[in-house]
């Protein structure tokens, strides 16, 4: 959300909970907003504090202060008593024997719902309830399902999966997801096992796909046959293994306990199992998560140099792959945190996602995802605890070349004599004719696909001669080359919003061709060229799932009909937007953006990005610019 915790507040206490350590002293720097966190992270070396560590569980020295007191539930090993509020969500984690109860009554009831305590628990399954917020007389309820697809791959028997589940339990549409994974709409309660177990007995999977956990983590989707690529790929299915929940919930739920799991690696096997540094839970059947999970949904991201298609730094953690001069992998830089030799990532990782667990609030859900934990505390005083659960210093970040965004659209080789087509989907949303043609290339050919960070959709291991067939057929069904999309659609994104999200305040998906068309006619008024192009993001309400805090221009639903505007980011998304304007009517954008728009094609530098035009001139200059606008010369 927008809104920022009092890290002054004093906590109340109530509920008991036990919890083995005690907070770290206070940092030397607190950063105060999600700004200065960011500058931190860009320009951070690693300062390194002293550590106490004693047979595999830590003593660190009290703090002074009294925002960094909060604590997760369970225990690694020993355990000191402290109490503490708690959350109503934590109350229905630890009762839950480990994602499990009450769901599994409520799913064999005759109601079209499940109670308060399973909406919850469900959301760890990979689902949401939902109903349709703009019937009339009644609730008619369903289930969003969510997949889990590391760097967005789908094999081929899974997307036909996905097809025919949309078809038959759906609204006859599959939703590409702005981390790289499928949303399936308007499953029905009765229906839900079969639909699960479908998808788990064909290749896919929804655990963790939502709730206090690991989500899905992002990867470049380029086929690319580079080892840089190939290797981030890999670790994104590493680092997903390794934080998946091991307790049998989630197969006992939806295919009677049947495990439908493929060999993990052992590296992975032997990050999971190692507690030289106390971060497990002793004989429990979660061995990182524990009974109470983290404390809110925590996302990864893993990329290479120059390939900012993963929006790496709105992600609680991002990994870029570090290669030699010879291309070899040697390691990663960790957003925030370093610079890791490759044998070490997952234990690194391990080590961030405890730290967390750990200290990461359970009394207010506003204020438990990591960055409020890095900004009570500091980067400084975050690594020190991360180092003593990692066992070892993070050596200093190496350098990297300037960030881009890749969309990957269009045809592109390979490296291994296949190619590859990223086709542009409009706010991921895939349906009607465009559904169809999709199947029957996808069936025909026999492809393997892949979902973008973009909610795209990139087909892959293209033999040359099919290249003409496949590019005409999708083309009737007007899914175009790039060549043929309005640049403005090409990066824009929008959350679904109404009518089946709980927390819309206004709409998106259904609301942001039209914007974008206004946005094109503006630039025609203003002079701007065809080519020339703004990131648009537009979601419903604050929490903001399309990630409109990245891009030049931020609608967020703020009332009905109505957008608090953010302003600020750049195309490459390395600069975090800024509030500039609240309750904007949908109806008044041209009041706000002609005149910006003109006033950027008037006066910006050589190359300067609308997002950089405006942080360089300032808000207050802004709205001065747009008070005195009297109209385009060009009109």
């Amino acid at each position: 959300t927008t809104e920022k915790p009092n890290l002054s507040q004093s906590l109340s206490l109530s509920e008991p909970m036990t919890t083995s350590f005690r907070s770290p002293a206070g940092a030397a720097t607190v950063f105060s907003s999600d700004q200065k966190i960011l500058n931190a992270l860009r320009s951070s070396r690693s300062v390194f504090l002293g550590r106490n560590v004693r047979g595999g569980v830590h003593s660190l020295p009290p703090s002074s202060s009294s925002s960094s007191s909060i604590q997760a539930v369970s225990t690694p090993e020993a355990a000191a008593k402290a109490t503490t509020k708690r959350s109503k969500v934590e109350i229905i984690k630890e009762k839950s024997n480990f994602i499990r109860y009450p769901l599994n009554e409520e799913l064999l009831t005759e109601a079209p719902n499940v109670n308060e305590s399973a909406v919850q628990l469900i959301k760890f399954h990979g689902s949401y309830q939902q109903y349709n917020r703009e019937e009339r007389g009644g609730r008619s309820y369903s289930f969003m399902l969510r997949t889990k697809n590391p760097s967005g791959k789908v094999p081929n028997q899974l997307y036909l999966t996905m097809d025919d589940l949309a078809d038959e339990f759906g609204i006859g549409t599959l939703r590409l997801t702005t981390r790289q994974t499928f949303q399936l709409h308007g499953v029905l309660k009765h229906n839900l096992k079969t639909v699960m177990s479908s998808i788990i007995r064909n290749m896919g999977s929804t655990l963790g796909a939502c709730g206090d956990l690991n989500r899905n983590v992002l990867a470049p989707a380029a086929p690319y046959a580079r080892k840089d690529y190939l290797f981030a790929q890999e670790t994104a299915d590493n680092v997903a293994a390794l934080l998946s929940p091991q307790s049998g919930f989630y197969y006992d739920m939806w295919v009677d306990g049947e495990r439908f799991m493929t060999a993990e690696p052992p590296e992975v096997v032997e990050a999971r199992n190692d507690n030289s540094h106390g971060t497990n839970f002793v004989d429990s059947p979660e061995p990182i998560y524990g009974t109470q999970f983290l404390p809110r949904k925590f996302k990864i991201a893993v990329t290479v140099p120059t390939d900012n298609s993963v929006d790496l730094l709105t992600n609680d953690i991002g990994l870029v792959v570090v290669s030699d001069e010879n291309g070899e992998p040697q390691g990663f830089n960790i957003y925030p945190l370093g610079y890791v030799p490759k044998e070490d990532i997952l234990y690194a990782v391990k080590a961030i996602v405890v730290t967390q667990r750990e200290h990461g609030r359970r009394d207010d859900r506003k204020y438990s995802r990591m960055k409020y934990l890095l900004s009570s505390w500091g980067i400084e005083k975050f690594r020190d605890v991360v180092e003593q659960y990692y066992g070892k210093k993070f050596e200093a970040s190496r350098d990297l070349p300037e960030w881009e965004f890749k969309s990957y659209l269009g045809w592109h080789e390979q490296g291994d004599g296949a190619w590859f087509c990223g086709l542009h989907v409009d706010s991921g949303r895939v349906g009607g004719n465009m559904k169809k043609t999709l199947r029957e290339v996808i069936e025909k050919y026999k492809l393997d696909v892949r979902i973008t960070p973009n909610q795209n959709i990139v087909l892959c291991d293209i033999k040359s001669e099919w290249k003409r067939p496949i590019t005409t057929v999708l083309a009737q069904a007007g899914l175009l080359q790039p060549e043929f999309v309005d640049p403005l659609n090409q990066t824009a994104m929008a959350c679904p919003a109404f009518p089946l999200c709980p927390l819309a305040i206004t709409e998106a998906e259904r609301g942001i061709p039209s914007i974008l068309k206004r946005v094109r006619a503006m630039f025609e008024k203003v002079g701007l060229d065809y080519d020339e192009s703004v990131v648009v993001r537009v979601t419903g309400c604050p929490n903001g799932c399309a990630r409109p805090y990245m891009a030049e221009v931020g609608l967020v639903g703020d009332g009905p009909n109505s957008y608090q505007v953010w302003l600020g980011g750049t195309p490459n998304q390395t600069q975090i937007a800024r509030a500039f304007m609240d309750k904007v009517k949908i109806h008044d954008l041209e009041k706000v953006f002609e005149p910006l728009f003109y006033n950027w094609k008037l006066g910006r530098q050589a190359k300067e990005s609308f997002g950089e035009f405006t942080t360089r001139t300032g808000f207050e200059k802004l709205k001065e610019l747009i008070d005195s606008y009297e109209g385009s010369p060009n009109n």
